[in-house]
């Protein structure tokens, strides 16, 4: 897929449908899928731009792959992320990077443009697109509704056009999902790793703070 395909078919989705595929819901076993590799993390393309919430020095890394059009994802930003922030990476035991893995065009041009986005405001317009998913997916042009919440963001319609342009973005972003399918076997999000396991599917805050709590220091 081109960059020119992506922001022409976003344009002209009718009904951009919000992905439901990923892990269903319902009850998601705590263990670990086997260590699949070595890395702790993927290797990044030069100059991607990396989004980190939490201190650098925490102990524990969490790295998110998510779609901003997975209802699973959104459930997780919502209910489950606050939590964690409030308990683990506002006292500095956590830091979450986040990583794209866009399940279809539209996810694909939301994680664009929020790349884009000024860095200190990323985290907060990730909360209001996951926060007003069934609105702007859903929008007879999901593309000028993105563009409006890149306007609350701060971005210009200047800064929005070169961004929807933006051909190494775009490719970096694929990149990215691409060695995390290869590094790691992901095939649906949320999926998270830690400390080189991966944990696919929903989980509830409990579930994350018997993970976290295991690789704390003593």
């Amino acid at each position: 897929m081109t960059l020119r395909r992506l922001i022409a078919g976003i344009a002209l989705s009718a009904a951009a449908t919000v992905v439901t595929a990923g892990v269903a819901v319902g009850t998601v076993s705590l263990a670990a899928a086997p260590a699949l590799a070595a890395e702790k993390d993927i290797t990044l393309p030069s100059g991607y731009p990396e989004r980190v919430l939490g201190k650098a020095d925490a102990p524990v890394t969490i790295y998110e792959y998510s779609s901003l059009t997975c209802p699973h994802c959104a459930a997780f930003h919502k209910e489950v992320l606050p939590k964690i922030k409030e308990t683990y990476i506002d006292t500095g035991k956590v830091k979450l990077v986040m990583r794209d893995f866009p399940l279809d065009q539209v996810a694909l041009g939301g994680a664009l443009m929020a790349r884009c986005a000024p860095e200190p405001m990323y985290f907060r317009l990730l909360e209001v697109l996951f926060s007003n998913q069934q609105t702007w997916a859903r929008a007879s042009n999901p593309l000028e509704s993105l563009k409006q919440y890149g306007r609350l963001a701060g971005m210009s319609d200047q800064t929005l056009t070169a961004c929807f342009q933006n051909e190494n973005l775009f490719k970096q972003i694929q990149d990215v999902q691409a060695s995390a399918q290869q590094t790691f076997k992901i095939q649906s999000t949320p999926s998270f790793v830690v400390d080189g396991q991966l944990y696919a599917g929903s989980r509830d805050f409990a579930a994350f703070s018997k993970i976290i709590d295991g690789l704390l220091p003593k």
